[in-house]
């Protein structure tokens, strides 16, 4: 089969097309034939390198996948060949304290299709029988991979730790990437207020016809002086930052007292200079958050098929374009997610 590989550290053009084995199902396991698979920051992260995190060469990529299934593995029920499914694509164990607790992603062995495993980037795909999710006919392949890690990230992140609550004011930082695109929809839908900061006067229209209320230009105005002017000195309940280094204490000025601050990410950078004043004298909540558990995946998604979310797609490439895909990403030059999709 064809599929996207790389087999050392680098930036886009390390990646490359080429012939690899089939995958054969293992016992619990399905194959799945890709129609659609989507770009996340995690592939870009993991074709970059990241420390303290080894990756087997060659490496397939590519957490979001949907299609249908070609194979079926022993002792798999509930699931048929042929049949049009997505996948969540975290992989816990199920059985200890965490997953117990309903907190998967929390998970001692937590895996993540594309990481841990062989990932989308090609035209078969094998994963576990419980992490795939059937869709219905009414929702495309495209859709169905766009949506599963960043409105999973975004859900468990906002809804669940965040307890964000009708009325309350929000900002989103990166409203054009797929997360960001993800938050504006989930706050909206939830009754908040949205404030959208991102770097382009293109990008905050878009974010505006998914809802926003507020934009910010966070590459021309100071967006937490903003945010104060906008909010009458007050700040902001939420705010989603996702960004790291060159947004973080502008973040936490943002919030009001007792406000909260998520991140599930830090594209700029993960260690970035704090003023603890900002957290303990006004009482601000750090919230962590990493991918979801398997229910707050089969929540989410469960919106997404019903149309009250919609996944964001900027443009569709060939599997084989993967490197354009991973350079329009890291020039910023995306509104939404990116979308591969395999030739058969």
């Amino acid at each position: 089969m064809k599929a996207v590989v790389f087999d050392r550290h680098g930036g886009p053009e390390v990646l490359r097309s080429e012939d690899v084995p089939e995958p054969a199902p293992a016992r619990g396991d399905v194959v799945i034939e890709v129609k659609a698979a989507s770009i996340n920051h995690i592939d870009i992260f993991l074709r970059r390198g990241m420390p303290g995190i080894k990756v087997p060469m060659p490496k397939i990529i590519g957490s979001d996948a949907a299609g249908v299934i070609r194979e079926i593995g022993l002792e798999v029920s509930g699931l048929r060949i042929g049949q049009r499914v997505t996948i969540n694509p975290g992989i816990s164990c199920g059985h200890c304290e965490f997953c117990a607790a309903g907190f998967g992603s929390q998970c001692l062995t937590y895996a993540m299709v594309g990481e841990n495993t062989d990932g989308a980037y090609a035209q078969l795909l094998k994963v576990p029988s419980h992490i795939v999710l059937p869709i219905p006919d009414s929702i495309s392949f495209e859709d169905a991979a766009a949506a599963p890690l960043v409105f999973m990230t975004a859900w468990s992140m906002m809804v669940n730790k965040g307890n964000i609550r009708p009325g309350e004011d929000v900002l989103i930082l990166g409203a054009g990437a797929g997360v960001g695109t993800a938050a504006i929809q989930i706050a909206k839908m939830v009754g908040c207020r949205v404030f959208a900061a991102a770097s382009t006067e293109e990008k905050l229209q878009r974010a505006k016809q998914l809802g926003a209320d507020f934009l910010i230009n966070y590459k021309t105005e100071e967006f937490d002086k903003k945010v104060r002017d906008l909010t009458n000195r007050r700040g902001v309940d939420v705010v989603v930052d996702y960004i790291g280094a060159d947004t973080w204490v502008r973040s936490l000025r943002s919030a009001r007292r007792g406000g909260r601050v998520l991140t599930c990410g830090a594209t700029t950078g993960f260690a970035p200079q704090t003023d603890l004043r900002q957290i303990f004298f006004r009482q601000v909540q750090v919230i962590g958050s990493t991918m979801g558990s398997h229910r707050e995946f089969l929540d989410v998604m469960k919106c997404v098929f019903r149309g009250q979310l919609k996944p964001v797609i900027d443009r569709v490439l060939p599997l084989e374009e993967a490197r354009k895909g991973h350079e329009l990403i890291e020039a910023r030059a995306v509104f939404g997610k990116i979308v591969l999709t395999p030739q058969s």
